[in-house]
Formats: structure tokens, sequence, C-alpha cells
């Protein structure tokens, strides 16, 4: 006996309801196969060992340890905990690329990746207005020692002092574009071992790759001066984006 034909207006919701059901399947899959633990959406500084234990941190991440370019961020983080990006930029880092801090060596191009702090900020030209780190104003006198002989290793100087050889130094005065702004990163600057490196900057672009500093384009490092606050201990995170020298291993 042949059954009566379902009526078209039942046939449209049937495949309606269907339909919605194989949408909810499909999510209810998409859920499950989501790896447990942090969310791969929480923001970076919650995904990393170590942010410093301040309220403000700037990362420098490259996709890969040989890359030259990459993205600076810059984060607040919240009195309930959570990490807030305040800015990002393009950045560029050594002509070599990165290489663990501990393992570097000085005259290799190479950006040193790790955790450090930001003593002081410094630059040929004037403090962007409401800048509150220490800035010091680059004067023709003003050096940055990189003599592994001298007493001034990885120090700032003015005047350059007789046992810091001004061949293996930087006159800071020389480099108008790229130090128009710059803050001192802490890279081998507490506790100096000789022949790592000296003059770890975070500074404006120049015309290509750094010899080992991180640098922007000149508006992002004056937005970065203007929200830095030295009561907020901020950092500089640099590593890549996975494998022995990622972020998220720091």
């Amino acid at each position: 006996m042949r059954l009566p034909c379902r009526p078209p207006h039942l046939t449209r919701h049937v495949r309606a309801a269907r339909a919605c059901c194989a949408a909810l399947v499909a999510a209810c899959a998409a859920l499950g196969a989501a790896a447990p633990g942090t969310p791969p959406t929480a923001p970076l500084p919650s995904r990393m060992a170590d942010t410093g234990g301040g309220r403000q941190l700037v990362t420098a991440e490259a996709p890969r340890a040989s890359s030259t370019t990459g993205t600076v961020t810059w984060w607040d983080r919240r009195p309930d905990g959570r990490w807030t990006k305040a800015g990002s930029t393009p950045a560029r880092f050594g002509a070599n690329g990165l290489v663990e801090g501990d393992r570097r060596e000085q005259g290799t191009d190479t950006t040193p990746t790790g955790l450090y702090d930001l003593p002081f900020a410094f630059g040929t030209a004037a403090a962007p207005a409401g800048t509150a780190m220490p800035y010091r104003p680059v004067r023709d006198t003003s050096w940055w020692c990189q003599d592994n002989d001298s007493r001034s290793y990885n120090r700032w100087r003015d005047p350059r002092p007789a046992d810091c050889r001004a061949g293996e130094s930087e006159h800071l005065a020389d480099y108008g574009t790229q130090y128009a702004h710059a803050l001192v990163v802490g890279f081998n600057y507490h506790r100096p071992v000789r022949g790592r490196g000296a003059g770890i900057f975070l500074h404006v672009n120049g015309r290509g790759a750094t010899a080992g500093c991180v640098s922007v384009p000149r508006d992002a490092m004056r937005s970065i001066l203007r929200w830095v606050r030295p009561a907020a201990a901020p950092h500089l995170a640099i590593g890549t984006r996975s494998g022995p020298t990622a972020l998220t291993r720091t």
C-alpha cells in the first residue's frame, strides 16, 4: 500500500531540522578537538612561564630563529591578572637572526632571546611628551662602550673614558635616525660577560635588519615611550613563535 505524500511545508521543516542538527554535531566535534589547558587564543603573556613580575611587558616575536622581521607588542596586566594588548607594530631583528641570550657572541649580528628589564631610555631627539622613563639626551660626547678590555664595558659613558677605545664603541650621535628614541635592553647589562655583547636596544628602524637590536618604526617607538612606566616594572621578552627560543618557553 502506498503511503500518502508528506505535505510540502512539512518537508521543508524536516530539512531545516536536519541542517540544524548537522551544524550542532559539527560544533560539538570542533569543541571536542580543542587542546586541553590554556586556550590557544589566550594572550601571549598568559602562555609564558615568566613575564618579569611587573604590570607591563613588551614582546618581540619572530617566526623562527633565522628571521630578521617579526612583531613587537606591548601589554598591560590588569588588577585581575589578565593581560591586554596596548599596541603592536612590525619589528626588525639582527641580520643573522636570533640566538639564545646566554650563547650569544659579540659581533655576530644576532638578537639575544630571553627576558630583560629596561633600565632607561635615551635619544638624539627630545623625549615624547608624557615619557616617564629616565631619558638621557644624546650629545656629541655620548658613547656606548663595547670595548671588552674596558672597565666601562656595556655602559653609557659621557664623555668616553680613556680605556674605552673609540673603534670598539658606538658614538651614539652618529645614529641620529636609529637612536632618535631608544630603550636600553638589560641584556648582559647588570653583570656583563665580556665577549657576549654590548649595546642591545629597542630603537627606531634604520634601513634594514639590525646588528642585534630590536627596531620598530619611529611612531611606534614614540608610542612605547609614552606608554611605558618605571613603576610598572616593564620587561622585554624576545623570542620566536616555536622551538627552543620560543617566547612561551620564557
